[in-house]
């Protein structure tokens, strides 16, 4: 590994410790010629996962574009970043582990509209009435009546 402040390319590890995500290795380095500490991350490469559009197009898999659409449904909600991360990481081992290579689009809207559920009623009709583009009132208000149902029967179970 080579040292970010020399350059040169032999260091001694240190440390190794599982990162929080638990996919990633955290290593504590120190530059045999300079004697400079710096922090590696290592990670299983993973093979490049495909989303297949509505319109048969291809696009490579991107936290990022989830990211974006959930902290746009967000604004203004007690939904914090890490919140987010968390629910992406969820959503991309979930498609990781029930799908190879290629998943559709609307699997990842509908588990990210599960994420969302859990995560906040407003942020879930907010990503919702986007991601489903109602056609007209009827169905704003059908999802509306089962996202209150839900919440509803989690304020029982907790009772």
């Amino acid at each position: 590994m080579r040292c970010p402040k020399c350059q040169h390319n032999k260091s001694s590890v240190i440390d190794s410790r599982q990162a929080e995500d638990g996919n990633t290795i955290r290593r504590r380095r120190e530059c045999d010629t300079c004697h400079t500490r710096f922090t590696t991350f290592e990670r299983v490469e993973e093979v490049p996962l495909l989303v297949v559009k509505k319109d048969g197009t291809r696009e490579q898999f991107s936290r990022d574009k989830i990211f974006n659409g959930i902290l746009m449904s967000a604004q203004k909600r007690p939904v914090s970043s890490e919140d987010i991360e968390n629910a992406i990481t969820r959503i991309e081992q979930n498609i990781r582990r029930n799908h190879d290579g290629e998943v559709d689009s609307e699997v990842i809207g509908n588990l990210v509209m599960k994420e969302l559920a859990d995560l906040d009623e407003i942020t879930y009709v907010r990503f919702a009435s986007v991601y489903r583009s109602f056609k007209d009132v009827d169905e704003i208000e059908e999802l509306l009546q089962e996202i209150t149902k839900t919440v509803r029967a989690k304020k029982e179970s907790k009772k």
